[in-house]
């Protein structure tokens, strides 16, 4: 395999007859290697993208926590348990970009283990399933990113279909999918960890003001419940 696909690598043009040479000449197309550099860098750009994101939101999680912690000062729990609610979703939404950032950064480091040892299908056939999945994380979330890891996955997927014809080598989907699912949660624990080292922890009393209202709000009130049993007669 590894020799077959550095013969694909380098050109086909010497085993193509002449005029599929000539029609190569007119219009040439991408090697495989050129289509890697290519996903290579529209994912080094992603992460810049996500960096300059989280960079974004960490200073905005910056000032809401120090609007928490006047409010608490004041003993206005009331304001705080709003800000807190508010903090919560915000660090769910930065947890998100850092787990697709360094997601995007194994992938990464992939790609150049296949540009320096040329085994394609086995490095890149997880990767596939990594961006499909980050593509439905960011989905409401970051719409660009969404549209460019759907379109970084398919160019990926294609090579590994191109790079798998005429060859003996059968994709092990099975454990394509484990290696996918192990790169996800590595960098899962990884921005879990980053998160809980970097940001201030909420005060436990604003915590639990914010999570009382939280269900307070997901509970139907007196009337909804008349309504839903009015409905059910």
């Amino acid at each position: 395999m590894p020799r077959e696909f550095a013969e694909k690598w380098r050109s086909e043009q010497s085993k193509a007859p002449l005029h599929a040479r000539i029609k190569e000449v007119i219009r040439p197309q991408d090697s495989v290697k050129q289509r890697i550099d290519l996903a290579t860098r529209r994912m080094e750009l992603q992460i810049q993208r996500l960096e300059r994101s989280l960079d974004s939101l960490s200073e905005r999680d910056k000032s809401l926590f120090t609007r928490i912690v006047r409010a608490y000062s004041k003993h206005d729990m009331v304001r705080a348990g709003v800000l807190a609610s508010e903090l919560a979703e915000m660090r769910k939404i930065e947890k998100m970009i850092m787990h697709a950032r360094l997601a995007l950064e194994q992938i990464v480091l992939r790609l150049r283990t296949v540009v320096e040892f040329g085994d394609a299908v086995s490095m890149l056939a997880p990767t596939v399933n990594v961006l499909h999945s980050l593509k439905n994380g960011m989905s409401g979330i970051l719409p660009s990113a969404e549209r460019e890891f759907g379109e970084i996955g398919d160019l990926l997927q294609g090579i590994v279909v191109d790079s798998s014809q005429g060859t003996e080598f059968n994709i092990n989907l099975e454990a394509a999918n484990e290696d996918s699912q192990r790169i996800l949660k590595e960098a899962a624990t990884v921005a879990e960890k980053k998160i809980s080292r970097e940001l201030p922890e909420i005060p436990s009393e604003v915590a639990a003001t914010s999570e009382s209202r939280q269900t307070e709000a997901e509970q139907p009130s007196g009337n909804d419940m008349q309504e839903m049993e009015g409905g059910s007669t």
